[in-house]
């Protein structure tokens, strides 16, 4: 019996101590698999969890960039940006929050210390300059956003950031301004739903106008609150690029006046002014009547809201015999004081022509054709050159090639090749008939003459102004000779005495030379209706022909009346002794150019 329970004993024994060897082994297995992964998920993070758990808690604000200001030649404001915010508040958090935490100083250190939901509310009142009430009850409710101030200046959003009150933030919004209204409205352009250029300036130089929008990444915790100690980065935002014009917005002003009351005069449909720096290229001013303001563009109609002096191509009438007389002269088959049989009519390869003024046979000169506009002679001056010489001339001038100053949908007109002329456009176009082109393209034609036979390219973009002040000139496009700078002179001269001698008394300015060419032409309808539908009045001219300074170009489109009664000759003397006196250009002291119209 006692050697059973012995036995029994010794076999007990070993059996519990291998389970509790087991047991041990399997805790121990556990811990170190636990402890594993925690030292995998604190110590190494292998899988990212901190940074994922960080970048959950992180929240991005935008800090949008200032949008670089538009200025005149003189600096002068047209259009620029201010920054203004909107103070917004997720009820949903301010209300359920009774305390937050704020960094604050105490004895000299900083502290986190607890603010009440009261006491915040009075501060963000007092920031705000809002009734205390009025801010309550914005704050008050269920909604995740609401708007509880709005344009508030840059100080003003610190005072609030820095509060730190729960659920409330700001947002940054970019405010266009035009301070001038419609001054060269056409030319600034605006923006469409306040950020992006829409036209004009503001749509050809959004890239550089708009900058570089800032951040700002903080840290929430699992409340939704902000943590006062926690992750607070700033990346700030690039400004924008100012954009310096040529344009002087006093003369700017004082065109766009002349134009419009000429035009409302006149019933014209509408009207534009050109002002050139022959020396420069630079555009001094650009009116368009019925410009818009780029403040409420929508005042005036889609048609009114562009440049028409760049995008209106029209037949150019009579200016066009300027390129006429150049040609010849600078060919050799003519000179300014050629005798010329005028009959009449004058036909040619079956082609009838005659004048817009009654005439029998005069003997004239080449100046007296200009400087009267007889169509029949220059048609006689335009035969001694051949049918591809016309048009390479009129190609050297410029037309046909739509000038590049930064504006959108630059006109090139037509200028239709030499071998696709019939019998009568071959010599319509020597007197602008069968050849459309912008004003600014007949500007440039006469900039050539007026700069001893060098053409410009039309600038009205001088520089850009980054936001540290630096400036970069834009480069001018190359220059070319057209013509001789004697065939320039003789030119000038022949456009000086149709002032002087012609039928542009009215264009002369009391102690100024003036040199000048009417131009007229029949517009052909727009609306689907074939032949034509009124008249293009201009006229384009250039001061002091002691040596050119500067061109002035008026036209009117389809104005209403005798056509032949109507002259821009006022209109061109305002503006021109206008631009004389702003820059300050001394009264010529040389003889006008006085050549015979006639032939002795």
């Amino acid at each position: 019996m006692a050697q059973r329970t012995g036995k029994a004993k010794s076999n007990k024994v070993p059996n519990a101590t291998k389970r509790l060897r087991l047991g041990l082994g399997i805790m121990l297995t556990l811990l170190l698999v636990v402890g594993g992964k925690l030292f995998l998920v604190q110590g190494l993070d292998v899988g990212g969890m901190a940074a994922a758990a960080l970048d959950y808690r992180m929240r991005e604000t935008s800090l949008p960039a200032e949008r670089g200001s538009i200025l005149d030649a003189n600096g002068t404001v047209l259009a620029n940006s201010v920054i203004r915010y909107n103070v917004v508040v997720d009820q949903t958090v301010n209300t359920k929050t009774e305390t937050f935490k704020r960094l604050a100083k105490v004895d000299g250190k900083d502290k986190l210390v607890d603010i009440s939901r009261d006491q915040g509310l009075r501060e963000l009142a007092a920031a705000l300059g809002m009734d205390l009430d009025t801010v309550r009850t914005a704050v008050t409710g269920e909604q995740r956003y609401y708007i509880v101030a709005k344009d508030l200046k840059p100080d003003v959003e610190d005072k609030v950031s820095n509060l730190q009150i729960p659920g409330i933030g700001t947002e940054g919004v970019s405010k266009r301004v035009y301070p001038n209204g419609s001054v060269a409205g056409g030319i600034i352009g605006f923006l469409q739903d306040g950020t992006t250029g829409q036209a004009g300036i503001e749509q050809t130089q959004d890239g550089l106008l708009r900058g570089k929008d800032g951040k700002r990444l903080f840290e929430i915790g699992a409340d939704g609150l902000r943590i006062p100690v926690g992750v607070d980065e700033l990346t700030p935002p690039e400004d924008g690029r100012d954009v310096r014009l040529t344009l002087n917005s006093d003369l700017q002003y004082f065109a766009q006046q002349a134009i419009q009351s000429q035009s409302d005069k006149l019933g014209a449909e509408w009207g534009s002014i050109i002002v050139m720096d022959t020396k420069t290229g630079n555009l001094v001013a650009m009116a368009d009547t019925n410009a818009p303001d780029p403040n409420d563009p929508g005042r005036v109609a889609a048609t009114d809201r562009g440049v028409r002096s760049v995008t209106a191509a029209y037949e150019p009438g009579s200016v066009e015999k300027m390129i006429t007389a150049a040609s010849a002269i600078e060919e050799g088959t003519s000179s300014p004081l050629d005798r010329f049989t005028v009959p009449p009519s004058y036909t040619v390869e079956n082609q009838t022509f005659t004048d817009a003024f009654t005439h029998g046979t005069e003997e004239r000169t080449l100046a007296g054709i200009i400087g009267y506009s007889m169509n029949t002679g220059t048609v006689m001056v335009g035969q001694r050159l051949s049918k591809d010489q016309r048009h390479d001339w009129l190609q050297k001038f410029g037309i046909g090639e739509a000038p590049d100053i930064g504006l959108p949908a630059a006109a090139s007109g037509i200028l239709t090749p030499a071998e696709q002329w019939d019998s009568r456009q071959q010599y319509t176009v020597l007197f602008g008939q069968g050849v459309s082109q912008s004003t600014l393209q007949t500007v440039r034609a006469y900039q050539t003459i007026a700069n001893n036979g060098v053409m410009l390219q039309p600038r009205l973009i001088d520089s850009y102004v980054s936001a540290d002040g630096k400036e970069e000139k834009v480069a001018p496009q190359p220059s070319r000779q057209v013509v001789s700078d004697n065939t320039a002179q003789q030119v000038q001269d022949i456009l000086e005495s149709a002032v002087t001698e012609g039928e542009i008394k009215d264009a002369a300015i009391d102690g100024y030379r003036v040199g000048a060419k009417t131009g007229t032409s029949e517009s052909p309808c727009d609306d689907g209706k074939s032949g034509f539908c009124g008249f293009t009045a201009s006229i384009v001219g250039m001061a002091p022909m002691d040596d050119p300074r500067f061109i002035v170009e008026v036209i009117l489109q389809r104005p209403k009346g005798d056509i032949f009664g109507i002259t821009q000759g006022p209109v061109f003397r305002s503006v021109m002794s206008q631009v004389l006196r702003t820059y300050n250009v001394q009264p010529s002291t040389g003889q006008p150019a006085r050549l015979p119209q006639y032939a002795k």
